[in-house]
């Protein structure tokens, strides 16, 4: 049995990715954009400037968060410092999902296959 694994293995000359170059590394990292390989360059352009400006945008009421946070802490009040601290994380973890949204689409796309 372990034979015919071996002869299985070896059979396959299936050479490896850059052939352990820096390069190779470096391609290997780039993602496939999963589904939306098939798109063209303009339409993966479109899609990573929109992503782009929905990221500046959540950071900026990241921004808007922490003056409420330094504004309530001033005026001692509670209920601005509670708004600035919802504001705050959902902002920055709307963010890290917007910015992460092509590698979330290309695991799911790799497991439903």
């Amino acid at each position: 049995m372990l034979h015919a694994v071996t002869e299985v293995i070896l059979a396959d000359p299936s050479p490896q990715p850059g052939s352990g170059t820096v390069d190779g590394l470096v391609k290997g990292l780039a993602p496939d954009w999963g589904p939306f390989s098939q798109v063209g360059t303009t339409a993966r352009t479109v899609i990573q400037a929109i992503m782009a400006a929905v990221i500046l945008v959540l950071l900026g009421r990241a921004l808007l968060g922490v003056i409420h946070l330094k504004v309530g802490n001033s005026q001692h009040d509670t209920v601005q410092v509670k708004q600035g601290q919802k504001e705050l994380a959902g902002s920055l973890i709307a963010a890290f999902i917007v910015a992460s949204i092509g590698t979330l689409f290309t695991i799911v796309y790799g497991m439903g296959i």
